[in-house]
């Protein structure tokens, strides 16, 4: 009897395990009902979500189709380390300011859709801010340009 609750217990502790590593995977559209702030770079305004978890910045913006050019999306880790992104199941192309805690951008990566190509930032950071690509180019908004809003320190 106790062999047979043992193994019964082990089965399910590994069916948790696979449902939790699952979880981001199964998601089968974009998320769109994530917290919002509101961020400036200088005159514009930016309406971003916040994916503040590990499923949620896993999912980040897979599937979507498209993205208003005033919204993006702010990453948001517990610490500062070396991030790194890539496109998978991302179907808009899109650009990646990787963001130092007092909103310093440090460095800006373009990205492809659908790629596994990985982009990273040049020193730690705790924050990764997408927006449509070429945002920050037309605005002329590169490494070095404070970015505003509550998230970052002062």
């Amino acid at each position: 009897m106790a062999q047979t609750l043992r193994h019964g217990y082990q089965a399910l502790v590994l069916v948790g395990v696979v449902s939790l590593a699952g979880t981001a995977w199964a998601q089968s559209g974009p998320q769109l009902q994530l917290p919002r702030t509101k961020l400036n770079a200088g005159m514009h305004v930016l309406d971003v979500q916040l994916a503040q978890t590990p499923d949620q910045r896993q999912i980040g913006l897979m599937w979507r189709k498209e993205m208003p050019q005033h919204e993006g999306m702010l990453f948001v880790f517990e610490q500062a380390a070396s991030q790194c992104f890539w496109m998978r199941n991302t179907l808009i192309p899109l650009s990646a300011a990787f963001v130092s805690d007092d909103g310093t951008i440090v460095n800006i990566a373009d990205m492809k859709p659908q790629s596994d190509d990985s982009h990273c930032s040049d020193k730690p950071v705790r924050f990764v801010l997408e927006m449509n690509v070429g945002w920050f180019a037309k605005r002329q908004i590169k490494a070095g340009y404070q970015l505003g809003g509550a998230v970052f320190k002062r």
